[in-house]
C-alpha cells in the first residue's frame, strides 16, 4: 500500500501545508505534495512552520515565515510544502524547527540556520536581524552528526562526542535561579559553545524542549540541564546550569537508546525497549493516569510536579519503532507483536 502524508491541528500559519490556513481537526493527506511518501525520510515542526527531508537530501518546507525561517528568501507565509532551493548544493541529512528559526544538518556535517536571530538562536552573531536564506555556522569547526532546537536555543553533537549550545532564550531564568552567581558560557552563547560538564563522555545525540537540553551518551546515559519547573529534569532544583546524570536506577538499569523532548516534557526508549516518560502532565503527555494517593492534599501544580518528576514505564508503547514529541503531544509507531515480545 502506498504511504501517505497527513496533517491535523493549528494552521494559522498554513503550517499543515494543505494551502489553507484554517485549523484541521482530523488528520487530512496532503494530495498534491510534489514528492513521494516514500522518499520521506524524515518530518519536523516548529512553532509555526513544518518541515520535510527527503531521502535524497531535499528539504520542503511551510508554514509561517515571518523572520525568514522556510529559507526561501522572502518573509511571506507559505501554504503549501515548497522545495527550499537555496541548499540545492547540499544534501540535507537533519532539520530542526525550533519556535521561530530553522537548523539543518547536512550530509558532510556542516550546519545550517535561518529565521530570528533575536536570542542568538542562530549562532551567526555577525547578523543582527532575520536571516532569510540558511547560512552556515562558520564557528562549527567540527563535523556534526545530530542537531536539536529549543524555543530559543540550539544543540549540536559531534562527531568527536561533544555538546555545543547556543541561543540565550535559556538565560533568564538561569539568572533568576543562579542568586547572583556566574552562569556558565554557554547559556549566554549566541554562538555554538561547548556545554560544560560533559567533557568525561561522549555524547552521540542531542534533543531541546523549551527552556531544557537533554544529551545521550554512547554508554546509553541521559544528561540533562536547564528548566526544571515541571520536573522533566528528575530533579528537586528549579534549574540545573550544568548537566546532570539521570540515575539509571530510574530506567530499571536499562540502557537509553534513544531520547525526544516536547517542550516541558520527555520520551525515552531503552535498548531493550521499554519507553519511559516524564516532565509535565497537565495535558496528558505523559500517557499515563496521574492517581493521588486518596487522602493526601496538595495544590494542583505541586501533584502534577510530584506525578511527572520520575521517569515511569509506559507499557502500550514497548517496543515503538518511532516516537515524535510535539509542544505537549506525542506520536508513536508501535508493532501489534512489540508489547509481548519487551520484557
Amino acid at each position: 500500500m502506498e504511504s501517505r502524508l497527513f496533517a491535523w491541528g493549528a494552521n494559522s500559519y498554513g503550517q499543515l501545508g494543505l494551502g489553507h490556513k484554517e485549523d484541521v481537526l482530523v488528520p487530512q493527506a496532503l494530495e498534491d505534495f510534489s514528492c513521494k511518501c516514500e522518499d520521506i525520510a524524515s518530518i519536523a515542526g516548529g512553532g509555526g512552520h513544518s518541515a520535510v527531508v527527503t531521502g535524497a537530501g531535499q528539504l520542503f518546507v511551510c508554514g509561517h515565515n515571518k523572520d525568514g525561517q522556510l529559507g526561501l528568501n522572502h518573509t511571506e507565509d507559505v501554504l503549501r510544502f515548497t522545495l527550499c532551493t537555496a541548499l540545492s548544493g547540499f544534501c540535507v541529512k537533519q532539520v530542526a524547527c525550533g519556535w521561530d528559526f530553522t537548523i539543518i544538518l547536512v550530509g558532510s556535517g556542516l550546519v545550517l540556520s535561518c529565521g530570528s536571530n533575536s536570542f542568538g538562536q542562530l549562532g551567526l552573531p555577525q547578523i543582527s536581524g532575520p536571516c532569510l536564506i540558511p547560512q552556515k555556522i562558520e564557528s562549527l569547526k567540527e563535523n556534526v552528526m545530530n542537531v536539536a532546537a529549543g524555543l530559543r536555543h540550539a544543540l549540536a553533537a559531534t562527531d568527536s562526542g561533544l555538546v555545543l549550545q547556543w541561543g540565550t532564550g535559556m538565560a533568564s531564568q538561569a539568572r533568576r535561579a543562579s542568586q547572583g552567581k556566574a552562569l556558565p558560557v554557554f547559556l549566554t552563547a549566541k554562538e555554538p559553545c561547548e556545554v560544560a560538564g560533559l567533557a568525561d563522555v561522549k555524547v552521540k545525540a542531542v534533543a531541546a524542549g523549551s527552556c531544557h537540553s537533554v544529551s545521550l551518551t554512547d554508554e546509553g546515559h541521559l544528561y540533562v540541564w536547564g528548566s526544571n519547573k515541571h520536573g522533566q529534569l528528575v530533579s528537586r532544583n528549579i534549574f540545573l546550569a550544568e548537566p546532570k546524570k539521570i540515575d539509571t536506577q530510574c530506567f530499571s538499569h536499562e540502557r537509553i537508546g534513544a531520547v525526544w523532548s516536547g517542550w516541558t516534557h520527555l520520551v525515552a526508549r531503552t535498548e531493550a525497549g521499554k519507553v519511559f516518560t516524564w516532565g509535565r502532565v497537565d495535558y496528558g503527555q505523559l500517557g499515563r493516569h496521574a492517581v493521588v494517593p486518596s487522602g493526601q492534599q496538595s495544590t494542583a501544580s505541586e501533584q502534577c510536579l510530584e506525578l511527572g518528576n520520575t521517569p515511569v514505564s509506559v507499557p502500550c508503547l514497548n517496543g515503538a519503532s518511532q516516537i515524535a514529541c510535539g509542544s505537549e503531544h506525542n506520536l508513536a509507531i508501535v508493532a501489534p507483536h512489540s508489547q509481548k515480545t519487551v520484557m
